[in-house]
């Protein structure tokens, strides 16, 4: 979803509301030097477990109940779903004691983060910005989108959809405010669609401070 190729994972990396997710255990396992932020990670392991157990059946009914708005080919059905992302989450449950010790995984969240300018080379944000435009209002888009760009070199943002599988309604303001702080701003296409229509992200080449 992020088209990331080698010469991204050589670099200091930022996971923003990266949640119960096995991106930065994978990641760390093949060298990479990667920071998850989500406020999640103020609880502890079985307290992230309990959660998870006590909300899986609930999203995959949700999703059942939805599921024209997804496309199912890489992940052939629910039930699919449900093992794949089990087994990330698991991922992530047997790294969590390790990363907490060696401050991968940090409670923190947007839009204001506990690092210096330009900390990170490339900072990635998934299924939290644009997805919740109802929950999340505009002046958080704006504020969260420039805070990524002071703690990195660039920033990438997916999905550009919220829910319901409608363009965001803060993605062209938070654009041209991007582009008014001098920011280089672009929507590319990605080999990479599950939520039916979500296949671009939000691409920001971050000026100087």
């Amino acid at each position: 979803m992020f088209s990331l190729a080698g010469a991204d994972m050589a670099g200091r990396i930022l996971g923003c509301g990266d949640g119960p997710a096995g991106f930065n255990a994978e990641a760390t396992k093949r060298g990479a030097k990667i920071v998850s932020c989500d406020p999640i990670y103020a609880f502890s392991k079985a307290d992230i477990e309990a959660r998870i157990a006590a909300t899986y059946q609930l999203v995959i009914d949700q999703t059942r109940q939805n599921q024209n708005e997804f496309v199912w080919k890489a992940i052939a059905s629910v039930e699919e779903l449900g093992r794949v992302r089990m087994a990330a989450m698991q991922t992530f449950l047997d790294d969590y004691p390790a990363g907490l010790v060696e401050g991968r995984y940090l409670n923190s969240e947007l839009p204001s983060l506990p690092f210096s300018d330009r900390h990170f080379d490339l900072a990635l944000c998934s299924h939290l910005l644009f997805l919740y435009s109802q929950q999340l209002d505009e002046a958080f888009h704006h504020s969260s989108l420039l805070e990524l760009c002071r703690v990195a070199k660039e920033v990438r943002v997916f999905p550009l959809l919220a829910f319901g599988g409608t363009i965001s309604p803060h993605l062209e303001t938070s654009v041209e405010q991007l582009r008014t702080a001098g920011h280089k701003v672009s929507i590319q296409r990605v080999d990479y669609e599950f939520q039916r229509g979500a296949c671009e992200m939000l691409r920001i080449q971050c000026a100087d401070s």
